[in-house]
């Protein structure tokens, strides 16, 4: 008799196109999807949607949405085994958004960390903050809930969202019945959040002018290494694990990452040495891990093939979007 096979459970995240792409998205984002992609039944999405939540240039859009496609299938994510497509070329996850909108109270989106730190930053300026910024919480709701997805990777600054995820998911279900899967996150044990380069204190982003910040996804080889060669440390000597050292802290928390090693493993490897040699040793692993993706990326990105797996990929999403879309509005009345 055969045994049963066990269901696998379902994922769903995305990255916004918008501020480039940093070695940062891949290390705490799409190098576990590709890693753990035959462990989950995954749906991945590039949330262009989320990006006009604040200016954007139409032609940079449009070229950076592509980027971050390409960069998820040269990255390792099999169009096969996952589906991977852009948010806005499936209209259930604006119109499931809409929906929700109508059923999540505003306290609940007034009390959104980023949100106030936005507002907090713009000051006399709020009122030109768009809405579409203070609300994406309800569209990134329903992206995650379109596909019953069980797990949402996230890093542990995105909590929150699920955490509001969640809340909507379950007041759907006060109301309406049991008609929506009530997601958890998947926050990775290390890596989650991987912090600046020349100020540890912040999370890695393109979009912070600080010199060296950023490792870019597209950046040149000796640019790369010029930025982890600066990369702020501290004054002490040895080279351990120890959060109260933020900026060598993160050095080795990338390292641990790209080189699948165990933290002794790390301390061991470089016992006895200085911040030169392990800055080198993580510059070589950088350059060994980008390279090949980065080749790989240009070479979709001046080909249609990218384009025919979008498209495909948007066909298989609609069909489980729409279908939980409709279930959605059946049990509102709306059908």
């Amino acid at each position: 008799m055969t045994e049963p096979t066990t269901k696998r459970l379902k994922t769903f995240s995305g990255v916004k196109p918008s501020g480039g792409l940093h070695l940062g998205n891949y290390l705490g984002a799409i190098k576990r999807w590709v890693d753990d992609q035959d462990v989950y039944e995954n749906v991945f999405c590039i949330v262009d949607l989320h990006a006009i939540t604040v200016p954007q240039d139409p032609v940079a859009l449009r070229q950076q949405t592509r980027e971050v496609a390409a960069f998820y299938i040269a990255a390792g994510l099999d169009p096969a085994r996952t589906i991977v497509f852009v948010q806005s070329h499936v209209s259930a996850h604006a119109e499931l958004g809409w929906v929700l909108n109508c059923i999540t109270p505003m306290g609940w989106l007034e009390r959104m960390t980023q949100f106030k730190d936005k507002a907090a930053r713009e000051g006399d300026n709020r009122e030109r903050i768009s809405t579409g910024l203070f609300d994406y919480p309800v569209l990134m709701a329903s992206d995650i809930l379109l596909y019953d997805a069980n797990l949402v990777p996230v890093g542990d600054d995105q909590k929150q969202h699920v955490e509001l995820t969640r809340d909507i998911a379950e007041r759907v279900n006060r109301l309406y019945g049991d008609i929506l899967v009530v997601p958890k996150p998947l926050i990775a044990e290390t890596g989650a959040r991987i912090m600046g380069l020349a100020d540890p204190s912040k999370k890695m982003s393109k979009s912070d002018n600080l010199p060296g910040q950023a490792i870019g996804i597209f950046d040149k080889p000796e640019d790369i290494r010029k930025a982890i060669m600066r990369a702020t440390t501290d004054s002490e000597r040895t080279i351990v694990f120890d959060t109260n050292r933020p900026g060598l802290y993160n050095l080795l928390t990338i390292y641990q990452v790209l080189s699948g090693e165990t933290r002794e493993q790390i301390e061991t490897r470089f016992e006895g040495k200085g911040y030169g040699d392990l800055k080198r040793t993580l510059a070589d692993a950088v350059l060994d891990t980008l390279s090949p993706i980065q080749a790989r990326c240009n070479s979709l990105l001046n080909s249609s093939d990218l384009d025919d797996l979008l498209r495909d990929g948007a066909d298989r999403a609609r069909v489980i979007a729409d279908r939980t879309f409709n279930r959605v509005c059946t049990a509102m009345g709306l059908r």
